[in-house]
């Protein structure tokens, strides 16, 4: 079993970087697809991007695109989302996600498959 644990989250202003990081402990985690979703209370949980284990391919929700770039280093055990232009409407609560499945292209968005959880990081970007 995988833990999964987020941080670099913060209060930045629109225009800002943030480089989010979730680390994992456990064996075999280069084995494992990871995903990032984001939350606002009140909405649904939303697909931002993820990778696969090897870190060759990654998927993007439309909404980040060009703007998001997530990167693994299986050393480490540390997936990061590295977030630039921030906007107002990035503010959530930001939660990796892991499976030990390979999930390829536009399934990786089906946060069904993904059956590890961290607990989130806060992310506010201001205006």
């Amino acid at each position: 079993q995988v833990t999964l644990v987020e941080s670099g989250g913060g209060l930045v202003q629109a225009g800002d970087s943030l480089r989010l990081s979730c680390t994992a402990s456990g064996r075999a985690f280069s084995t494992h697809t990871v995903a990032w979703f984001r939350q606002v209370p009140g909405k649904d949980r939303e697909f931002v991007g993820a990778i696969n284990w090897g870190g060759s391919a990654t998927y993007y929700s439309d909404s980040v695109k060009g703007r998001f770039t997530i990167s693994r280093d299986n050393a480490k055990t540390v997936v990061y989302l590295q977030m630039n232009s921030l906007k107002p409407e990035d503010t959530a609560i930001y939660r990796c996600a892991a499976s030990r499945g390979v999930i390829n292209g536009r399934h990786m968005s089906n946060m069904k498959l993904y059956n590890m959880w961290g607990q989130g990081t806060q992310v506010t970007v201001s205006s």
